[in-house]
């Protein structure tokens, strides 16, 4: 990995380097990227960055104000062997050159602040963050949305739907896709292979297998860090397996729920907070071996976790899967072990300080993670400066199966907004743990909050339903 402006020249040179890719995130979460011959490349260009259209990318710039700047990170180049002529990837900040300042609706730019605003509080130094994001391998995705005919499919040949078609042996039944050998699993040669090119960029893996539901659903999970370096992994992670799919003829989707009455793909986060390279969530005689630090952070989490969800659970398909059973972790709770709470305190390695941390399961992988890990940071830095105790908060522990509770007890526990529209409203109501403190704008709320209602809310709420010709056509 290079690190220096010299080293990124050298390596063009050792490597053959043809192009140079500079990759960047829109504010809703996709990589986008322009691409500059190797030989107009140069130590001024590192320097100064590159110019592009800002009006042109989702949640950036008016067309009056379009001028902006890629500066590359060099810490971040890899050789892209994905592409047929020699390629060199580099992630970008995005300057704002009449400002004179980094751009403040760059997604990237506002996790390094919320990295800052940690340092600042003198409470830590490092937030380690480690998603574990799902995704599905289909053998294809289709859909279309007329005016007058509107509908999906996809297909697997895993898939329980094939179990009566000549040719697939074996296909798995839904709910019942975790851990099988193959042939039940069809995919291990080809997450084997996804895992071996992260291992290629750079990106540790430390194990990966078939999840719960039907027809290719796999998670491949990657050792943690810290916060921004973390959300550049995940951005390239999915670049990754979805470069491998498509090599191999497959498409893969981080789509949270695309298959009714089987499991979604969740982005369980875990979290861990060190200062001086010591652990600070760990305390042998705390419950569950949390510090009174963690308890702490996890009151934040838990006390905001309604307006957190509009980046942690940004789609209205999020929702699809924030429903009761399914694994869905839908309650406001927080426990040792128990995946049926929003907050699970693992379990694996007791009395292990730095094996410490917490795991927010709510979120899923349509999230843009710089801005998700960012706003969880927030809310966990808010409850340890309000030293929000999540036991007296009524928050737990619950050490109980919560599905599996009678009427009032079930009920006396609070689940998580039922619909993106009640997490922008939750958002909207709740975003000084956000604000305050510079690391998100009140306009770059106001303005995800609009666009979210504009381009998802309204569009899908306004279209009538495939299954609402089955309930009502005999009108």
């Amino acid at each position: 990995m290079a690190k220096r402006a010299q080293d990124i020249l050298d390596l063009i040179k050792t490597q053959d380097v043809k192009m140079v890719d500079l990759k960047f995130v829109d504010v809703p979460g996709t990589w986008q990227h322009n691409s500059v011959p190797s030989d107009m490349f140069d130590g001024d260009a590192l320097k100064d960055g590159i110019g592009f259209d800002g009006s042109s990318i989702r949640g950036f710039q008016a067309i009056n104000e379009s001028d902006m700047i890629l500066r590359p990170d060099a810490s971040t180049a890899h050789i892209d062997g994905f592409r047929t002529h020699g390629t060199l990837s580099m992630i970008c900040d995005v300057f704002d050159p009449i400002a004179q300042d980094w751009y403040d609706r760059d997604p990237r730019r506002i996790a390094k602040r919320a990295e800052e605003y940690l340092r600042e509080t003198g409470i830590a130094d490092t937030a380690y963050f480690g998603p574990e994001a799902e995704f599905f391998i289909f053998d294809s995705i289709a859909y279309e949305n007329e005016p007058h005919s509107t509908g999906f499919g996809i297909d697997s040949v895993e898939g329980h739907w094939n179990s009566g078609e000549a040719g697939p042996a074996t296909t798995i039944r839904s709910k019942e896709g975790y851990y099988p050998v193959p042939p039940a699993d069809r995919f291990q040669d080809l997450r084997a292979e996804m895992a071996l090119e992260l291992a290629a960029w750079g990106i540790p893996v430390e194990m990966q297998h078939h999840e719960v539901a039907t027809a290719g659903q796999a998670e491949i999970d990657m050792r943690f860090a810290p916060l921004v370096e973390t959300a550049d992994n995940l951005m390239t992670y999915k670049y990754v397996i979805k470069n491998v799919a498509e090599r191999a003829g497959k498409v893969v989707t981080f789509m949270p729920k695309p298959l009714f009455g089987d499991n979604g793909s969740g982005m369980h986060v875990h979290q861990s907070l060190w200062k001086d390279h010591k652990p600070l969530f760990f305390d042998p005689s705390g419950y569950a071996e949390c510090s009174v630090m963690m308890l702490y952070y996890i009151g934040g989490l838990l006390t905001h976790i309604d307006s957190l969800m509009a980046f942690c659970a940004p789609t209205t398909n999020s929702y699809k899967r924030l429903v009761p059973h399914y694994e869905a972790p839908v309650n406001v709770a927080f426990s040792a072990r128990n995946r049926s709470a929003a907050i699970r305190i693992p379990m694996y390695f007791q009395g292990n300080a730095k094996a410490k941390r917490l795991e927010f399961r709510p979120p899923d992988p349509s999230a843009n993670p710089y801005l998700a890990f960012a706003a969880m940071l927030c809310a966990g830095i808010d409850g340890i400066q309000r030293k929000i105790d999540p036991i007296k908060a009524g928050f737990g522990p619950l050490d109980k199966n919560i599905y599996e509770l009678n009427g009032d007890e079930a009920s006396s526990i609070r689940t998580v907004p039922g619909s993106l529209r009640d997490s922008l409203s939750a958002l909207e109501a709740d975003h000084d743990y956000l604000t305050q403190h510079g690391v998100f704008s009140k306009e770059f709320i106001r303005l995800w909050i609009a666009s979210k209602h504009d381009r998802e809310v309204k569009p899908v709420e306004i279209r009538p339903h495939p299954y609402e010709f089955f309930l009502y056509s005999d009108c």
